[in-house]
């Protein structure tokens, strides 16, 4: 199946967080606090996708106030944190939406998230994911983790369903 066949039927696309919508870097203050840094080109072109019609969600391992604040920020609602089997969050979303795997497309980076992304229509990764991650990935990112990695799959996917014209238009005038 082409990548283009993969990715027309989408109705939804997963992100796992630490090295996929951040670069993976985990900062820790003195005091316990947790930062990550997000990338606003990222955050827009997930903007445009939601608008043009594709279901936003995260499902991640750890749990940290600063991912469900920049969730909050970008109208993604679907948060899961702390879980440790993602194919069974997963699985619930599906359900939960009524959708079926080759609805759904999932982004990851590690072997964490290998169940998910065997399981999904659209099986998206980053160049610095381990080599058995990519060989599992339908599309691997050009543009690395934290950089772009996630505004490129954006627009990579909203270029094939034929909605990325539109959710440009307004900044072409």
């Amino acid at each position: 199946m082409s990548l283009a066949e993969r990715i027309k039927p989408l109705r939804l696309i997963t992100f796992d967080v630490d090295g996929v919508l951040t670069d993976g870097g985990l900062y820790l203050s003195d005091s316990g606090e947790e930062f990550k840094r997000f990338n606003s080109l990222d955050g827009h072109g997930l903007k445009m996708l939601r608008n043009s019609g594709i279901e936003l969600a995260i499902i991640t391992g750890r749990t940290s106030k600063c991912v469900e604040l920049r969730a909050k920020n970008l109208g993604i609602t679907r948060v899961y944190q702390g879980v440790e089997d993602k194919l069974a969050a997963m699985q619930a979303l599906l359900a939960d939406m009524q959708l079926a795997p080759e609805a759904a497309a999932f982004m990851g980076d590690d072997v964490i998230d290998l169940p998910v992304m065997r399981r999904v229509g659209l099986a998206l990764s980053v160049p610095d994911a381990p080599q058995i991650v990519r060989d599992h990935a339908h599309y691997v990112s050009q543009r690395d983790a934290g950089h772009g990695a996630v505004r490129e799959v954006c627009e990579l996917i909203m270029g094939a369903q034929g909605t990325l014209e539109a959710q440009l238009a307004p900044y072409l005038r």
